[in-house]
């Protein structure tokens, strides 16, 4: 079974876009090495300041964490933040197509 897990945290204005920035480059490693084990996604809230990130992992180590785009995008992540990142284990009750195999 797939862990679940979520991560939310506020950047400083003024670094939102490079925070979008880091974020796009890790979508774009994951897209050229394509590692299994992942699902993976991230959002944006209205503020423009929010981001939650979404990771299911089917394998015993976090093929996310192991990526250098990744690597980077956390180096400096509490500098960009208001709020510190704060990630939870999640279970799911249900879903529909949000999770396809």
């Amino acid at each position: 079974m797939a862990r679940k897990v979520m991560v939310r945290y506020k950047v400083k204005a003024d670094r939102a876009e490079e925070n979008a920035a880091y974020i796009q480059r890790v979508f774009e490693e994951l897209a050229q090495t394509q590692p299994e084990g992942l699902r993976y996604a991230c959002f944006r809230q209205n503020d423009g300041v929010s981001f939650v990130h979404i990771a299911l992992i089917d394998t015993a180590n976090n093929p996310l964490a192991e990526t250098a785009a990744f690597k980077a995008f956390q180096a400096e992540i509490k500098d960009r933040c208001e709020e510190l990142p704060v990630a939870v284990a999640l279970e799911e009750v249900g879903s529909y197509r949000c999770f396809g195999s």
